[in-house]
């Protein structure tokens, strides 16, 4: 009989599992184990998220929806049903992020005097204060924007916040006004007042206290803050430009005035006042979300920093081990010369590969260093090493991705740093994404050239490197060499090499191999061998890479998966998905690393990659995949797997009704991966340099914080061996 693993009945839509995934943030903020103010972090981080998704995928979903586009997706919902039952999933979301807000967390910060007070909260003190901060400071700064028959309804940007006013002319309740007025962003959204050390008020909450002071002769009958989200996709006509660079920049200005897909009112807004907003900024009923609390939670995070002699409510400081023989009082290149070198981060410090391009900046053997940029910092070491090498005679190419989301503005500049200082830029590719992390650097040694590489998970930036957990890999292995020359080349010119020996690329390229690795263990588990697949991933809803696992699973592999944000995969589906596990972890760091591992009948393979199964990752992007081919290192990454597997603390596994649970610990000893690995660096900071380089080197075998009897059983558990 044949099976129908495309049936829409066994996939969940990208976008619902999407906000499912940040109900799992919203988790964490809820969650009476964390510090309190990381918990407020938390709550503000699920806000940040859904802004960008608003920003970008509902505004494509609108856009389709606009044109009634017919095609279902693989779940079988179309664009306009998919609008509709997102806009009904956020609004509950909604709900629970201020609930979480007014009923768990201002509660708790008020039990350590940290207060958000209200104007009719404060002393006559305080008042006073904000008296004079805003006539001093604030009221210049305003603008007082009147609508009109002479005066239209003026665009209202992305991502402000704004206050509505209806007025009446002094003594004619008759001549009714309407006028808005944006909250400007160069005062801290959370301002510190006098008489106590943690008392607060919110910036919109002092202009609303004294707003009748712009209109003299006039008198304030309401005032409600408001927000829009906009559309802020990038629609770069990539074919159509003799110049990306300054079509991504025109572009850029553009975007600010995209459609409208999600409007923000404060609670308790007239009817009127209301209906007249979504008038004006032409949104549906169903995108205007009612807010019971602060609009716009983001600033939640900028505020835990503001807030005082409190450091017992954060998360304790933790510095990265530093990895022996890569460090700044080492020859790296000796080093790797030896020995291919594994670096976790942020467990392992991410200035190994800072030192890295340092290095080989100011080595005088060093002819080359190529380099892709996806994500980096403002402030972005690599940039300046990048710019000395160039400087310094040698052969720079940088290929600096203009296109990446949200860092558009960011990566264009760098880009003309670094042509200033010398580097070949390369913007991108036509239509492609280059979302891959390769560094390639060409020196010259007494045996001839040998090439050195750097391929990682996760992007060159120091910054996110502290809070986003990504595997790198150093080598000098020469067939990756000759590989990642072939790959610059293809970037930069014309080449098309007709095969590579140990690197995989999409797009297509990667997609291939993970399918024929898929097909080896399906005809390895119909044949009786061993069969089994683990893969750690971002997010899983290409719907080809799916069927592909369900045809798997029906034949008898085993396989566990680690999604941490979207999956449109289900389990326990008879016959079709019974032999898949997935977990997802949600914790302090944010899991960020790929891991793809297969049994191949006794002799297990890894890969990391840049790229997650995601149609845009496998079809319009340039990524990476590469093998860990050092014993120990492939041991250690498949005990890293392992560790994270067996995490009781902050994982979340999917159940058979789509909906995801947290492990059920009754009984077990608590296994937090993420702890388990900080406390490793932790050891490791503590020996000796040889000894600390044996334990680098050495393949970790696992051994879980749990008595064997206390293991979670699992049909499929396996601890690689």
């Amino acid at each position: 009989m044949t099976v129908d693993y495309k049936n829409p009945k066994y996939y969940t839509n990208r976008e619902l599992s999407w906000l499912d995934f940040n109900d799992r943030v919203l988790e964490e903020a809820r969650d009476k184990a964390n510090p309190l103010l990381e918990r407020v972090r938390f709550l503000g981080i699920t806000q940040s998220n859904v802004d960008e998704f608003f920003m970008v995928r509902v505004a494509s979903l609108s856009k389709l929806a606009a044109v009634n586009y017919p095609k279902p997706d693989a779940s079988g919902m179309t664009a306009e049903d998919q609008l509709l039952a997102v806009n009904a999933k956020a609004h509950d979301q909604v709900v629970k992020q201020y609930s979480t807000l007014n009923r768990m967390l201002i509660p708790l910060l008020a039990n350590l005097n940290v207060h958000l007070k209200l104007v009719k909260e404060l002393s006559s003190q305080q008042f006073r204060f904000i008296q004079k901060y805003f006539n001093d400071e604030i009221s210049p700064a305003l603008t007082p924007m009147a609508v009109d028959s002479s005066r239209p309804f003026p665009f209202i940007g992305n991502n402000t916040l704004n206050i509505a006013l209806r007025l009446f002319k002094d003594g004619n309740k008759k001549d009714k006004r309407f006028a808005t007025v944006q909250v400007p962003d160069i005062f801290p959204r959370t301002v510190r007042l006098p008489g106590a050390e943690n008392d607060f008020i919110l910036l919109e909450d002092i202009i609303k206290a004294f707003i009748g002071n712009l209109f003299i002769g006039y008198e304030v009958k309401e005032a409600a803050n408001y927000r829009v989200i906009r559309d802020m996709d990038l629609d770069v006509a990539e074919e159509d430009t003799s110049d990306l660079l300054k079509e991504v920049e025109q572009q850029l200005k553009r975007r600010e005035h995209g459609g409208a897909v999600r409007m923000e009112v404060e609670a308790g807004i007239s009817d009127s006042l209301e209906k007249r907003l979504a008038h004006s900024i032409k949104i549906a009923d169903y995108a205007v979300y009612s807010i019971g609390g602060p609009i716009d939670l983001t600033f939640l995070s900028k505020w835990t920093k503001q807030i005082s002699n409190h450091d017992d409510q954060l998360y304790p400081p933790f510095t990265p081990a530093q990895t022996p023989g890569v460090t700044a009082d080492d020859d790296i290149f000796k080093t790797i010369r030896h020995n291919d070198v594994l670096v976790h981060h942020p467990f392992d410090s991410f200035s190994a590969v800072t030192e890295l391009i340092r290095q080989a900046a100011y080595d005088d053997e060093v002819l080359a260093i190529k380099m892709t940029l996806y994500r980096v910092s403002a402030n972005s070491p690599i940039i300046k090493y990048l710019g000395s090498a160039a400087q310094n005679g040698k052969q720079v190419t940088v290929l600096v991705e203009v296109k990446a989301r949200f860092d558009e503005e960011n990566n264009v500049h760098w880009a003309q740093q670094l042509e200033k200082m010398g580097c070949h830029v390369i913007y991108g590719l036509i239509g492609l994404k280059t979302h891959c992390k390769l560094t390639l650097i060409v020196r010259r040694e007494p045996d001839g050239i040998r090439r050195y590489m750097h391929m990682g998970t996760g992007n060159y930036n120091d910054v996110t490197a502290h809070f986003y957990t990504d595997l790198g890999l150093m080598t000098t292995n020469t067939d990756m060499g000759i590989d990642a020359s072939n790959i610059f080349n293809m970037l930069s010119g014309y080449s098309e090499p007709p095969y590579f020996h140990q690197l995989h690329m999409s797009p297509d390229g990667i997609r291939e191999f993970i399918v024929s690795k898929i097909d080896q263990e399906i005809t390895n588990a119909k044949a009786g061998q061993p069969a089994w697949i683990e893969m750690k991933m971002n997010s899983l809803s290409d719907s080809d890479m799916i069927a592909k696992l369900y045809e798997a699973s029906h034949a008898g592999v085993h396989i566990k998966l680690l999604v941490r944000g979207i999956c449109c995969l289900n389990v326990g589906i008879p016959e079709i998905s019974e032999n898949i596990e997935v977990h997802s972890i949600v914790g302090r760091y944010l899991e960020h690393s790929r891991i793809y591992g297969f049994a191949n009948n006794g002799d297990p393979l890894i890969y990391l990659s840049s790229a997650d199964l995601m149609t845009r990752n496998l079809n319009r992007r340039v990524e990476l995949l590469f093998p860990i081919l050092q014993a120990n290192l492939r041991q250690r990454v498949f005990d890293i797997f392992a560790t994270l597997w067996h995490d009781n603390v902050k994982t979340r596994v999917l159940l058979a009704d789509r909906t995801f649970t947290r492990v059920d610990r009754r009984g077990l000893d608590p296994l937090n991966a993420q702890s388990v690995f900080m406390q490793e660096a932790l050891n490791k900071s503590h020996r000796g340099d040889e000894d600390h380089l044996k334990a680098a080197n050495a393949p970790r075998q696992f051994k879980p914080m749990l008595s064997p009897k206390n293991q979670p059983k699992s049909p499929i558990d396996r601890s690689p061996q």
